[in-house]
């Protein structure tokens, strides 16, 4: 179960180029979202990466607003474990629960998850906060991190699961987001 003091959320790659040809962007989007502002709530950190933002462009304004304040680990590698300012990063925050959503599921987004299993995280994928071009590679890409060792959740899934309960003035701002 997914603890707030051991849970970081990584955000990869959601960028102004990519994300407008993205499968049910708009969905996407909105759900992503809803879990960087649940992330805000929760007190959870966030790491964001940006593949090559010279030729695919900085994230898109939605998520980079929800994560003012928090600076885009810019890297060239498809998986972010392969960029030390990101594995540098991630040690110095010392989770070992990392949550992951972003673009695109079958490749970066699937490359980093194997990576961050094999390192011995446990590692949650909000599947629907994640995209590709098509849904087949998104389907694709959930299932290979599935085979990995990853856990397939929702946006919802991990909020409530964060909260452990209901009452307080967490519990109501989580709700007012999903509803």
């Amino acid at each position: 179960m997914l603890e707030v003091k051991n849970s970081a959320l990584i955000v990869i790659d959601v960028q102004e180029k990519l994300a407008r040809v993205m499968h049910g962007k708009d969905r996407f989007v909105a759900n992503l979202e809803m879990l960087v502002n649940g992330m805000r709530i929760l007190e959870v950190p966030v790491l964001l990466s940006e593949q090559y933002p010279q030729g695919l462009g900085k994230t898109i304004p939605e998520i980079s607003q929800a994560l003012e304040g928090n600076t885009a680990i810019s890297k060239t590698s498809f998986s972010c474990c392969g960029n030390e300012r990101f594995t540098s990063a991630l040690n110095s925050m010392e989770r070992r629960q990392l949550i992951i959503a972003g673009i695109e599921a079958h490749i970066c987004v699937y490359q980093t998850a194997v990576d961050l299993v094999t390192l011995g995280y446990e590692v949650y994928v909000a599947s629907d906060a994640v995209s590709s071009r098509t849904l087949e590679n998104k389907n694709v890409g959930l299932a290979l991190m599935e085979k990995a060792g990853a856990v397939i959740s929702s946006v919802e899934s991990v909020l409530f699961e964060l909260l452990k309960q209901a009452g307080g003035d967490k519990f109501r701002a989580i709700s007012r987001l999903v509803k």
